[in-house]
């Protein structure tokens, strides 16, 4: 597939999440618990729901890297993981600004909150330990071995509302929403998951022309030794 082309789904991503939030924060009625603070929900609940799914394929991506030992899996994992650090990141950002005027605080040690915190660092610390270890097998396996022990809180963070007593609202599914809401959110929720491929599919492109280039620096050395020893042999 042409690297490019990674751009379309980033590019129809980009117009349908403008289209969803002009839906949202202009064109929908204001929603009768929380008032015109609700609307943030347009935003933020696209972004949670991608972020975990983000945190499934990076799962995916770990054990078929640790399955196969092939560079494709890996720099999937790392892309994918990335992408999920952000949206987490962006998530817990979105809801501290949604706690502020719903609860009084920015932040409260509620259990999805801290859930989604956790999360967050634990993705960035995969991507700390990968980046402290330069051999290319043992980067594959410690990274995906802590991409799947990050994606154990994944499940923990989504039913943290049904497990605990929460401060957080339920879980939303197709029938808590009413149908004036419904259009605007899903087609955020589409234009998250645009985004986010196209992401992982432009960051695993870039991580895989990095990798190449470096196993062609590592080969020329190796290739200038066959050489010289190959011209001893036939001068003697």
């Amino acid at each position: 597939m042409n690297d490019k082309l990674w751009f379309v789904p980033l590019v129809l991503g980009l117009v349908a999440l403008a289209v969803a939030h002009y839906g949202g924060l202009v064109m929908a009625p204001t929603e009768a618990m929380m008032g015109e603070v609700g609307r943030i929900m347009y935003a933020h609940v696209p972004t949670a729901w991608t972020g975990m799914l983000m945190g499934l394929v990076a799962f995916v991506f770990a054990c078929g890297s640790l399955a196969t030992s092939k560079d494709g899996w890996d720099i999937g994992t790392h892309a994918s993981v990335e992408v999920a650090t952000l949206l987490c990141t962006l998530l817990c950002i979105q809801g501290a600004l949604w706690a502020k005027p719903t609860w009084g605080v920015y932040w409260d040690w509620d259990p999805r909150l801290t859930s989604t915190a956790i999360l967050v660092l634990s993705f960035a610390g995969v991507l700390i330990l990968r980046a402290l270890v330069h051999d290319q097998g043992k980067r594959r396996i410690v990274t995906g071995v802590t991409t799947i022990l990050a994606f154990v809180n994944v499940p923990i963070t989504y039913y943290s509302v049904k497990w605990w007593n929460t401060l957080h609202q339920d879980m939303s599914s197709g029938s808590s929403i009413a149908d004036e809401f419904k259009w605007s959110l899903y087609l955020g929720w589409l234009a998250m998951m645009l985004i986010a491929v196209g992401l992982v599919g432009l960051r695993s492109a870039g991580l895989m022309a990095r990798l190449r280039r470096e196993h062609g620096e590592t080969a020329l050395p190796k290739a200038k030794q066959k050489i010289e020893l190959l011209a001893e042999k036939g001068g003697a």
